[in-house]
């Protein structure tokens, strides 16, 4: 998702644009439990409204032409010839099991070519469309912005495919240049790795084939402009064309730190470097080794993580209000008599758009291998819906006719998930208990029965593939309406047990009513403690009642 963050002074002083948008984990075949490739993605714009999107498998004829609208505006940018075959795409899986994601570091400000035709959201899905493998999306991707130019920031990708996830970043060569200068490495199997904003890329190992891909003037380029003037060896495409500032490490690197610090406990000595205001503070790696492996409901926990007992924890002050969310009101910086401050800026957040925990299994056939667990709001208030790669129709209540920013309705998992999540966020210590249950609820009871799933597919597959799609996409779209209803059911239930900041009791799932069926009497909360003595070391003596 777009950042415009070129450098900190901009990103302080940019208003009503997007800022710090965007985080991918990604997981190894090897340091996954069941030997699955993972990655996840949090697509966060601020008023942000996307469904899941579909496009069908298609044959093409010659001079059929592709209608290229910028992902973030809409607006119309031309055209270019499509593909004479293309694959069935449910969100940001395809039928082969390529996933694809990104983040958005911004970078040099005078490479971005204004003139390309292929912003960075309509090459995902361009890429997606026309791969089997990673490395086969990689080459489109990079092969579509060298031919029409690339009119994008900075921008990292997550590819993945069920063998192989790679990391490749990518950047313009300035107005009317229709090139770029990119690198793509390949995770190892053991290793984790994410990004979240900030460029990551530093140095590499260009003979490496096996494990890097490359532009021919990645190097090069930054010599021309007089940036780089070392060896090859030591060229650092961060440090080149994105260097960290405050807020790139703060806000951003941050983020990954939290994700590998639940998975390591050498992480500490990287603390000074996530704060950022070491200036020459170690950096972190691009991936570490986790000291375990990971299942899809670690990566989703870590996709719903706030800094929770780290040194960036949020919920030690009173930013977060009277019942303490662990979330902070954009824009990330304000100023108190002219000093500037800012807000921690987790990977769980109010804006994000939708999320997914993309699942790659290459032991499986490819239609059932692939599973994208989606929701469609902030990743901490939602659970993550099984959507197979196969599926050929997304769930109405995820693409819901007529339904947009601006229109609410009752039908749509979007606005659903949102109206809940925004009960919920001002009175958080109140009310997340009860979201968490019903979230939890879900998520176990679809994670227990995958096997099952999968189990039935393949015996569908083994007598007509089509049939096994037909129940998989049958299946997704049951799910999605079991969670919409669920969340409707969620969204009454909090207005009556907690209106008016009061708690009516409860027993056993069921509201209390008197002998004579009124309503039991409620319980009035009142202050949290620590709130309460912060409430009185500001007001002084102002409030205390006189005493005799």
């Amino acid at each position: 998702m777009r950042i415009n963050r070129i450098v900190f002074t901009a990103l302080l002083c940019a208003v009503g644009t997007p800022l710090l948008a965007c985080t991918n984990l990604i997981v190894g075949k090897k340091a996954s439990v069941n030997g699955a490739v993972m990655c996840s993605y949090s697509a966060d714009d601020y008023g942000m409204f996307q469904n899941l999107c579909h496009y069908p498998a298609a044959k093409h004829a010659k001079g059929t032409m592709r209608t290229i609208r910028n992902w973030d505006s809409n607006k119309y940018q031309g055209e270019i010839p499509e593909a004479p075959e293309t694959y069935n795409v449910i969100g940001n899986i395809n039928e082969y099991q390529v996933t694809i994601a990104e983040t958005t570091f911004g970078g040099r400000e005078e490479m971005v070519d204004t003139t390309g035709l292929i912003d960075y959201g309509s090459l995902i899905y361009l890429a997606l469309q026309r791969s089997k493998t990673a490395r086969q999306a990689i080459e489109v991707m990079t092969t579509l912005v060298e031919t029409y130019g690339y009119c994008s920031e900075g921008e990292t990708f997550t590819i993945c495919d069920p063998n192989e996830a790679w990391i490749m970043e990518m950047m313009g060569c300035g107005p009317g240049s229709k090139k770029v200068v990119w690198v793509a490495l390949r995770v190892p199997d053991d290793a984790i790795c994410a990004h979240a904003n900030q460029s990551r890329i530093r140095t590499f190992n260009k003979k490496d084939k096996q494990n890097v891909m490359c532009s021919k003037n990645v190097v090069s380029y930054a010599r021309e402009q007089g940036w780089f003037d070392g060896k090859d060896a030591d060229f650092s495409f961060c440090d080149a064309y994105a260097a960290p500032d405050f807020g790139g490490r703060r806000y951003c690197e941050a983020r990954v730190w939290s994700f590998f610090n639940r998975f390591s406990s050498d992480m500490s000595r990287y603390v000074p470097y996530a704060e950022g205001k070491v200036e020459n503070a170690e950096p972190m790696p691009l991936w570490i080794v986790p000291n375990k492996q990971l299942g899809v409901a670690d990566v989703e926990a870590a996709m719903r993580d706030h800094y929770e007992g780290t040194p960036f924890a949020l919920g030690s002050d009173i930013g977060g209000g009277i019942w303490q969310m662990p979330y902070r009101p954009t824009p990330l910086s304000f100023k108190v008599d002219g000093k500037e401050y800012f807000n921690e800026r987790p990977i769980s957040t109010q804006q994000s758009g939708f999320v997914f925990v993309a699942e790659m299994r290459s032991w499986l056939p490819r239609e059932i291998g692939g599973v994208l667990w989606f929701g469609n709001d902030d990743a901490n208030m939602v659970a993550f819906n099984p959507i197979y790669c196969c599926t050929t129709k997304a769930p109405r209540c995820f693409n819901t006719p007529g339904v947009d920013a601006l229109r609410f309705s009752m039908d749509n998992a979007y606005w659903v998930c949102n109206w809940v999540s925004n009960m919920v966020y001002p009175r958080y210590s109140q009310m997340f208990g009860s979201l968490k249950q019903v979230r939890d609820s879900l998520d176990a009871s679809w994670l227990s029965r995958q096997g099952e799933v999968d189990r039935r597919a393949q015996e569908l597959y083994a007598s007509s593939p089509e049939q096994a799609v037909n129940y998989l996409t049958a299946y997704g779209a049951e799910k999605a309406e079991q969670m919409l209803q669920r969340w409707q059911q969620l969204a009454f239930y909090l207005i009556v047990k907690y209106n008016d900041m009061i708690v009516k009791p409860e027993q056993d799932g069921r509201l209390l009513r008197t002998p004579h069926g009124l309503g039991a009497r409620v319980q009035r909360p009142g202050y949290p403690e620590r709130y309460a003595r912060e409430l009185i070391r500001q007001t002084g003596d102002k409030l205390a009642v006189p005493t005799k």
